[in-house]
């Protein structure tokens, strides 16, 4: 009988998608990423550490939270030794990523309060136009959905 898997060193990579949730695919696509590692046995299987798991939660939860790939993968190479985050780590993440996260939230609620009445150029508002973007003057400022785009976006 094989032994449980939460009580091994190592887990293949069936074991730690099973336990992480994460999908084969994505554990390599994460792996490809340089966001996980694994050793290669002698038959050239993949065996994943323990701490694998932690970090795996701290990738979805950037995920959800709508945190870029490339970010996560900076944060996580500012470890020493390429360890695992712990609970300071990760309090210390989660107050760089708190800002990028109330802004986001900022801007779907303008994006939400807008919605019915104009899409930001006026192109949805047209018998409206004339009196919230007299003479097109937001077409000046660029193309796309001027009110609803932040600073310096196309």
């Amino acid at each position: 009988m094989e032994e449980p898997a939460w009580t091994k060193a190592e887990l293949t990579v069936g074991q730690l998608a099973a336990r992480s949730g994460v999908a084969v695919s994505a554990l390599h696509f994460y792996e490809r990423q340089q966001l996980i590692e694994s050793r290669r046995t002698s038959g050239n299987q993949r065996r994943y550490r323990r701490d694998t798991l932690r970090r795996l939660a701290l990738i979805r939860i950037a995920q959800r939270a709508g945190i870029p790939l490339a970010e996560v993968r900076g944060a996580l190479a500012e470890l020493p030794d390429g360890r695992t985050p712990n609970r300071k780590d990760w309090q210390r993440l989660s107050k760089r990523w708190r800002s990028e996260v109330d802004a986001r939230i900022r801007h779907l609620q303008q994006i939400r309060d807008s919605f019915t009445d104009c899409v930001g150029c006026g192109c949805l508002s047209l018998d409206r136009c004339g009196l919230a973007n007299p003479r097109d003057e937001l077409g000046r400022q660029g193309p796309g959905p001027r009110r609803l785009l932040g600073p310096g976006e196309v």
